[in-house]
């Protein structure tokens, strides 16, 4: 076979939002916190792909949509390791590493059924802390108990 194709090619976003450099096990996480399952706008998703710094590697490209802080809080939270890229007119406008901020509000609901604020109209307020071992967790503000990211249930 002469004209054999290896590969495929994903078309080009005009404008909108590329997150790469997820982590594969958390490409659908990252789609379903950014409630993309009732996006309008053309969404890709690649999950598996092969990736020289993760090894394996997720992508999703978001058609004419841009994220905002507590979205991009969001996605920190569940893909650390990823990179956002604005596309703007076919154009890479701006491309940056996600940063983990120092606290999230009004973004993750605390695990601990008797915290206040899961009985008072009180927003969540999380601090961001590593442990002895390097692993990211988050201290409530309020209840201070703290959990690890398999525990985040987000609002």
């Amino acid at each position: 076979m002469k004209n054999k194709r290896t590969e495929l090619q994903v078309s080009a976003i005009s404008n909108g939002t590329v997150i790469d450099h997820i982590s594969s096990e958390n490409t659908f996480r990252v789609f379903q916190i950014l409630n993309l399952d009732q996006a309008k706008n053309q969404v890709y998703v690649g999950t598996n792909l092969d990736s020289k710094k993760l090894g394996k590697k997720g992508i999703i490209k978001i058609s004419g949509r841009f994220f905002k802080p507590d979205e991009i809080n969001k996605i920190a939270l569940a893909a650390p390791q990823a990179t956002l890229i604005e596309i703007r007119d076919y154009v890479i406008s701006k491309k940056e590493k996600i940063v983990l901020p120092k606290t999230v509000e009004k973004v993750v609901k605390c695990y601990n059924p008797k915290c206040v604020t899961n009985h008072q109209q009180i927003p969540t307020r999380f601090n961001i802390v590593k442990d002895h071992h390097g692993v990211t967790k988050l201290a409530c503000h309020y209840c201070e108990k703290t959990m690890v990211q398999e525990d985040i249930i987000f609002v």
